[in-house]
């Protein structure tokens, strides 16, 4: 009876140790040893979605992802609070240099994972000084000149005729010389209204920042600046404001519907503006358009640097993710392993095609839009990409301004001597800008 009683005793205290082990390992579940992941979003119009592929992605793993989102504008304001929080976010936005001097000393180093092995470019990341990936653009936008195929081939162009500034000017050139008899002319109005201008001291601008950057290896914002290629600025901003319906003086009053117009409604072959505006040319009815996807095309900006028809889009972004390295290793692997599963599962990647447009990654879905399909065949066949050199640009606001009101000068009457004015409030505004904005 006693060994029958020691064998039950035995069994017993079995059943026991195998009951706490399991429950040990529930629990875990239940905690932060099998990690969590907090995402504090910054796109309010992004947050339905994200909240159901969270759901989603809980029901598959049983990790648990929580996100917060934070107010449009709000964004910085509610990163700060969180992250001195004990339960602080593990997956945030960390968008450009500013931010990265900010929260760089936060943001753990991507280049090993999984995730980040999943992208196909490194043009939009922001690293660290030994080369450590601190934040991943997972999705860019573009800018270049937007083309009306259908109008070019009336003209008796096609798309591949157009490989560099040459070309481009060329049949320019061709097209408004006989744009009265087309009834089109070659470019939309380059108005200098501020409702447009942002297009020529921003974007093109970027233009002469981007390849006096590459050259000097510029990597944060510079106190100045060099203006090695403004005379290609010049020569692309020439050939906007001759080879187009609305030139000279008229220009300075020129606002960006305008030229929207011009283009939407057939009027003109080329149109300077970005992958933002597809949707306003191909589904937006209310303003009298008729474009078709398939007749719309966006082609580098070219000015005439020398190996530019090897060049992309002009493509950059401020939607980067970084993870915190202060959270636990836990809760690191499991946002690593929710960011790869976004990046590489059918339902992330649906999400991200639709939400966010072209993804720099290897299981990344095309993008209905156009534009940004564009986009990503430039960067797969090799072309490199005219990244946002703009985003060095020193008190903004104040800078540009300087610059469209040469620019008006000048269009209005294109001597030596008012180009002279464009280069001063170029170079000269840039050191002048970035000494106030650093001043003390």
């Amino acid at each position: 009876m006693r060994k029958v009683k020691r064998i039950v005793a035995i069994v017993l205290a079995l059943v026991l140790c195998f009951s706490l082990a399991a429950c040990k390992k529930t629990d875990g579940k239940e905690n932060a040893k099998t990690g969590k992941v907090y995402y504090l979003n910054f796109k309010p119009e992004s947050d339905k979605a994200w909240q159901e592929l969270a759901k989603t992605y809980k029901e598959k793993t049983g990790v648990e992802v929580k996100v917060v989102t934070a107010a449009s504008g709000e964004y910085n304001t509610m990163l700060t609070s969180e992250m001195g929080k004990a339960d602080a976010p593990t997956l945030f936005q960390c968008g450009n240099q500013g931010a990265l001097k900010t929260w760089g000393e936060f943001c753990y180093d991507l280049k090993d994972s999984d995730f980040y092995k999943e992208m196909t470019t490194n043009d939009f990341n922001l690293m660290g000084e030994n080369g450590e990936v601190l934040a991943a653009g997972y999705c860019y936008e573009a800018f270049g000149i937007i083309v009306n195929k259908a109008l070019l081939e009336k003209a008796g162009y096609k798309l591949e005729d157009i490989k560099d500034f040459a070309s481009l000017k060329k049949i320019a050139d061709d097209i408004h010389a006989r744009s009265a008899t087309l009834g089109f002319d070659a470019f939309s109005s380059a108005g200098l209204d501020d409702s447009s201008s942002w297009r020529f001291s921003g974007h093109l601008a970027n233009m002469p920042l981007f390849y006096e950057f590459r050259d000097d290896k510029v990597t944060s914002q510079p106190a100045s600046i060099k203006g090695k290629y403004l005379d290609n600025y010049r020569a692309i901003w020439d050939l906007y404001t001759t080879d187009s319906a609305t030139t000279g003086a008229a220009l300075a009053k020129a606002t960006g519907d305008e030229s929207e117009a011009e283009f939407g409604k057939g009027k003109a072959v080329f149109y300077q503006n970005g992958s933002w505006e597809y949707s306003n040319l191909v589904t937006d009815q209310t303003k009298g358009f008729n474009m078709k996807a398939e007749d719309l095309a966006m082609i580098p900006i070219y000015c005439g640097v020398d190996g530019e028809d090897k060049a992309g889009l002009c493509c950059g972004t401020e939607n980067c993710w970084s993870v915190n390295k202060n959270a636990s290793k836990e809760d690191i692997k499991a946002t690593l392993d929710f960011m790869y599963w976004v990046v590489t599962s059918e339902e992330g990647t649906t999400l991200m095609a639709e939400q966010f447009g072209p993804c720099p990654f290897k299981k990344a879905k095309t993008p209905e839009n156009v534009f940004f399909a564009q986009a990503n065949e430039y960067i797969k066949n090799g072309n490199y990409t005219v990244t946002w050199a703009f985003n060095y640009t020193p008190a903004v606001d104040d800078w540009r301004a300087g610059v469209v009101d040469a620019l008006t000068q000048y269009t209005a009457n294109k001597s030596d001597a008012n180009w002279e004015k464009v280069k001063t409030a170029f170079v000269d505004g840039w050191e002048k800008q970035y000494k106030a904005e650093n001043a003390g």
